[in-house]
């Protein structure tokens, strides 16, 4: 038995009474036992913190520390977290009681031996994670504590089961203090950060905390470029795929931070707006990678294809295809710039087309090419789609900045782009959803856009495109039959809103 392990007299008086007296037991075991059930529930952690039985908790911790009693101790420690779920007394009595101290010498123990005690250091951040939701008071205290050294200790331990808890109370701290936020990504805390994301990028695993912290940092503040480069410092994967095509320009850990970010934003879309700086970058991130990337051969797999630097294209193409579909979400600050409108002056326009008319087209497109003489359609085309579902992400791009910007759509027209767009609203095994991408990209360059209208008009009139598509948009050819020229109108009794 453990209870027979360390003899009753090890423990003082007042350490052991009020325990067996609060459980109604007679040796230490049963206590814990019945006190870690106990305080499951509120109102347990309610009567204990009555009885005043924290500090006499903490004594226990102490005790079994010095005495290296690991499954007593594992036992006391979860007592302690449970006490300090959301019961405002045993928060504070923690902290008046020198509880920081006492936890962080048990951290310290657990972490620093060659072969760490990760349930130890699990039940221990717990604790600190527990007392942080208190307020910024406790994560003050617990964060003049453990900040830098100790939280980076922590953050080297490569275990899922510490990190998480060691997310939460990172989380917790920085949304409570924001200014806990700009410490974390300065010179002597982002080394913390980015020992978490090495942790959970070497299992591939994303918990719930862990997407917090993230979230509060890259997309509700400014601070995803300085993380993203420093995990290119050293050298940090070891396994940074095919150099050949430039995979040693970026590291899996950068391409898994993107991935990340990239669900965090499509999961909150309507609830955080991107910041300017987070961006600018991605969007320099995603043309640095279109310059290293293989795209002589045909995609095998959708995101994530095993190419670091394909990831990093595909994924910073993700993002800047959902900051692009923010626009008019929520209220823009009275002196905020619009992120989309900064991005479009930042070429983005460019060379998302440049890199479409540059694709093969479609294999729809290709098959009608070889039983036909049309040869106003792309034939010079020379790129693959290096990921399967690029071609899409490339035409939702464009249908989401062309939604009520006259300025994009009429770039999009000077540039030859609205017949592109046209190849683009058709069914393709490569890239999921690319007919209905496409649809949704000339419906936004046709509303109220009379020079683009007429501009299909024409083509369709000429035989040059097929588009069944403009029925489903509520529109049709007609030739106007004083000037003879084609032009758009809506379908009579149509449902689809007008295009004006």
């Amino acid at each position: 038995m453990v209870g027979e392990s360390l003899p009753e007299f090890n423990y003082p008086k007042d350490v052991l009474q009020p325990l067996l007296s609060a459980s109604n037991s007679s040796s230490l075991q049963q206590a814990l036992e019945i006190l870690i059930k106990d305080s499951r529930a509120a109102v347990g952690r309610a009567e204990l913190a009555s009885k005043n039985i924290l500090p006499t908790v903490l004594k226990l911790v102490e005790s079994l520390h010095r005495a290296s009693s690991r499954e007593y101790l594992m036992q006391a420690t979860k007592l302690l977290r449970n006490l300090c779920a959301g019961e405002v007394a045993n928060q504070n009595s923690f902290v008046e009681h020198n509880g920081i101290e006492t936890v962080l010498t048990v951290l310290r123990s657990a972490a620093l031996l060659s072969d760490p005690n990760f349930g130890i250091i699990r039940l221990s951040l717990q604790v600190l994670a527990n007392v942080s939701l208190a307020g910024a008071e406790h994560q003050q205290a617990i964060w003049l504590k453990l900040f830098p050294n100790e939280f980076f200790i922590l953050a080297s331990i490569r275990s899922l089961e510490t990190s998480d808890p060691l997310c939460m109370i990172l989380y917790t701290c920085c949304d409570g203090k924001p200014g806990l936020a700009i410490e974390l990504c300065r010179d002597t805390g982002l080394p913390i950060v980015a020992g978490i994301i090495r942790t959970f990028a070497s299992v591939g695993s994303r918990e719930d905390w862990f997407k917090l912290l993230l979230s509060r940092l890259c997309l509700e503040d400014i601070h995803f470029p300085a993380l993203f480069f420093k995990l290119c410092e050293g050298n940090a994967s070891e396994d940074r795929g095919n150099t050949a095509f430039g995979d040693n320009v970026f590291s899996s850990e950068q391409a898994f931070l993107l991935r990340i970010i990239s669900e965090i934003l499509n999961e909150r879309i309507n609830e955080v707006r991107v910041p300017n700086e987070t961006a600018l970058c991605v969007l320099g991130i995603f043309k640095r990678s279109v310059s290293i990337v293989d795209f002589g051969a045909r995609a095998k797999s959708g995101l994530p294809t095993g190419s670091t630097s394909v990831d990093v294209m595909g994924y910073s193409l993700i993002i800047l295809r959902d900051i692009c579909a923010q626009d008019g979400l929520g209220d823009l600050k009275k002196d905020s710039v619009d992120v989309v409108g900064l991005l479009l002056s930042n070429d983005l326009t460019n060379v998302i087309l440049s890199l479409l008319h540059d694709l093969e087209p479609p294999a729809i497109i290709r098959k009608t090419l070889k039983d036909s003489e049309n040869r106003e359609l792309n034939l010079g085309s020379t790129k693959l789609c290096p990921y399967k579902g690029f071609r899409r992400d490339l035409v939702a791009i464009i249908g989401n900045c062309a939604y009520r910007r006259k300025n994009v759509q009429d770039e999009i027209r000077q540039k030859s782009g609205i017949l592109l767009l046209l190849q683009q609203c058709v069914t393709d095994d490569d890239n999921p959803y690319l007919r209905e991408w496409g649809i949704w990209s000339l419906r936004n360059l046709l509303e109220g856009n009379s020079e683009n209208q007429q501009i299909v008009a024409d083509l369709q009139l000429q035989g040059s495109v097929d588009m069944p598509e403009l029925a489903r948009l509520g529109l049709k050819v007609e030739v106007d039959q004083n000037t003879h020229r084609a032009k758009l109108v809506n379908i009579p009794g149509s449902y689809t809103k007008p295009i004006e």
